[in-house]
């Protein structure tokens, strides 16, 4: 029989969680931190990213940073690496969703959005794999969104970058898996986070969002951990390329 423990543990391994100030992120880092690994919390908040330490239990570091910034993320993987060294596993759950209709999309904020969501990830995730790759083990977590796979009204540029990240995650898994290094992505639905208050304002439109559901709800910050803990420990050494949706049934209807 299997040691279930072994099988779902992270204890021992080095995370790297972008976007762990609020929301999503920040669950995922505590998530990982409580499970047993060191985790380096990266975001541009210096405050937020201190307040998740203070209440975060196990061995974290945090990193203010901006994962859009091209120029700086050589130094900003610098910094990942300094506590703890080189990442294991790295989830990237920075994002933006500026909620602009097709005729009111801006230059700036269509950069801005995918620089965020879908440059972000590949390039950083390029300066971390050649550690996994001499380790011959290494797990990168995207996030996806029900826009990788459904139009909403105003969510072009993030639809977009959601679209691709479907594609980054097979790309990046065609890749780098013959190294030992596994890409998935985790779509979330609906989840009350700091990204999706605007949603979350309106009770109509949240009660139909999870009528709209298999399930019959909107998603809770700890429906997260365990197809979280799935995709970063050795139970999923056989899944890559795969984009898992956490969405109560949202996308099956």
């Amino acid at each position: 029989m299997p040691d279930v423990d072994a099988l779902f543990s992270v204890g021992g391994r080095v995370a790297c969680v972008t976007g762990a100030s609020s929301g999503l992120g920040r669950r995922a880092a505590t998530t990982l931190a409580e499970a047993g690994a060191k985790v380096v919390g990266v975001a541009r908040r210096a405050d937020a990213l201190e307040a998740w330490q203070v209440d975060t239990k196990g061995d974290t570091h945090a990193v203010a940073g901006d994962v859009a910034d091209r120029d700086g993320l050589a130094r900003l993987v610098s910094k990942i690496t300094k506590p703890f060294g080189a990442p294991d596993i790295v989830v990237h759950a920075a994002g933006l969703n500026t909620r602009e209709k097709a005729d009111d999309v801006t230059p700036e904020g269509w950069e801005q959005t995918l620089a965020i969501n879908l440059s972000a990830p590949f390039f950083l995730s390029q300066l971390l794999v050649p550690a996994m790759r001499s380790s011959g083990w290494g797990r990168i977590v995207l996030f996806a969104s029900l826009q990788t796979f459904r139009a909403f009204p105003g969510g072009i540029a993030y639809g977009a970058s959601k679209g691709g990240i479907g594609q980054l995650t097979r790309a990046m898994a065609e890749t780098w898996s013959r190294h030992g290094i596994t890409t998935n992505a985790i779509g979330p639905g609906f989840f009350e986070t700091e990204l999706t208050a605007p949603v979350f304002s309106d009770p109509e439109r949240k009660a139909r969002n999870a009528e709209q559901t298999c399930i019959g709800r909107n998603g809770e910050l700890e429906d997260l951990d365990g197809p979280l803990l799935f995709l970063c420990s050795p139970a999923s050494n056989y899944v890559t390329g795969q984009t898992i949706m956490l969405d109560g049934g949202y996308t099956a209807k």
